[in-house]
């Protein structure tokens, strides 16, 4: 019964916010429609998560049908896919209907990516200025990052970064609101589920719980046990699969040979950092003679090209400790992603692997707001939002 009042209310205080309900009929409207027109571009049919999903309805956690052979493992003449747990799961609810296996991938990927954009206005809200400013950010949250283009796609891999934004900034807004020790451990827990990275951002995270907690061995306790209950199921999942539970199947899966010389030099490796904070910085568009004419590497693009406003981050300085954890959480996060073979994600507009961590830089831009949003900070979100509408066009033309 609370449970229901609390349900009611919250849906009467949506209903009288009209800013918010328009927000979210224009995201709805828009990510909904630009999926339809990509999958009309695409092939059809279902993909490595639906045909797991339903595996494991039967009992197994192999695949019992391949459309791909990248990141595959190939154990006893089983084919398992190299991948995180919790992509898999929205497809569950789509077994009972094979009717609509071909569709699950769009459906999913849009839904989740929706839902993350809706949250971008929220996050806005708590962390920003106020006033017209709030619009600004939620346009950038939603439509000035790869959220966009990975949530189009349809494509199980992008899924797991779409759960991981969508379960951070649930995790932003209970910060600022709540910041109850076991919520914000489940948000941590469920992150590492879909983008075991984002485990590492517990460390900032709960650093300051405990620096402000009166008992702080309940709320040590209260913040590790659903994150060491995520670790639990990954390692299970993991050793149900390969055996062990530390591995993961990316060191041993299928992959093409360029990316396989790369990842002889280490799955984690210095060696790689060089060339991805170079992508990550430098990356950018060669030209072609036919439209849409600007042609996106394949390696992926500059985080200054595709994101730009993101800089505006830096304005928000490192002092307090709100700032501090942000910057705690994206740094961080971002130390495996830079010392990965993997480079920005292979074949994505822009660094797809970046949106581990442009969350929390989402929220640092929101702070940073507060003390200035002029004519530069307009211009930079106004280029944000064009280069990553670009990246739909290319998607769509190329």
């Amino acid at each position: 019964m609370r449970a229901l009042a609390w349900l009611r209310g919250w849906a009467d205080g949506l209903l009288a916010d009209r800013g918010a309900v328009a927000w979210m009929v224009v995201v709805a409207f828009i990510y909904g429609g630009a999926t339809f027109v990509r999958s009309q571009a695409s092939d059809w049919g279902p993909d490595h998560m639906m045909i797991l999903a339903n595996d494991i309805t039967q009992g197994r956690v192999d695949l019992s049908s391949l459309t791909t052979i990248n990141d595959i493992v190939t154990i006893d003449g089983r084919h398992y896919q190299a991948m995180s747990l919790l992509p898999t799961v929205p497809y569950l609810a789509f077994v009972p209907f094979e009717f609509l296996w071909p569709f699950s991938r769009w459906i999913v990927s849009a839904v989740i990516g929706i839902l993350a954009a809706w949250l971008a206005l929220p996050v806005a809200r708590r962390y920003g200025p106020g006033g017209t400013a709030t619009y600004w950010l939620a346009a950038l949250g939603a439509f000035g990052t790869m959220l966009f283009t990975l949530a189009i796609e349809g494509d199980f891999y992008y899924l797991a970064h779409l759960e991981s934004v969508l379960l951070v900034f649930v995790a932003l807004i209970e910060w600022h609101d709540r910041r109850r020790p076991w919520v914000l451990g489940l948000l941590v827990g469920l992150a590492a589920l879909a983008r075991p990275t984002l485990l590492l951002m517990a460390l900032p995270l709960g650093l300051l719980l405990l620096a402000e907690a009166r008992d702080r061995v309940r709320t040590a306790a209260e913040f590790a046990l659903p994150i060491a209950g995520a670790v639990l199921v990954t390692a299970a999942w993991d050793y149900v699969r390969f055996g062990s539970v530390l591995e993961t199947g990316y060191g041993i899966a299928w992959i093409t040979p360029p990316l396989e010389a790369l990842r002889s030099q280490g799955l984690f490796s210095i060696v790689h950092v060089p060339t991805n904070l170079a992508l990550f910085v430098g990356g950018g568009f060669g030209i072609r003679d036919a439209f849409p004419w600007l042609v996106p590497s394949s390696e992926g693009q500059s985080i200054l090209l595709t994101t730009p406003a993101l800089l505006v981050a830096v304005n928000a300085g490192f002092r307090g400790r709100l700032n501090q954890m942000l910057w705690g959480a994206a740094i961080l996060t971002a130390i495996p992603v830079f010392l990965y073979y993997g480079g920005g994600g292979g074949a994505t507009y822009g660094y797809r692997y970046a949106m581990d961590f442009i969350p929390f830089l989402f929220a640092l831009v929101a702070i940073a707001l507060k003390e200035r949003f002029g004519n530069l900070e307009k211009t930079l979100i106004g280029l944000s939002v064009a280069f990553v509408c670009y990246g739909y066009v290319w998607l769509i033309y190329k």
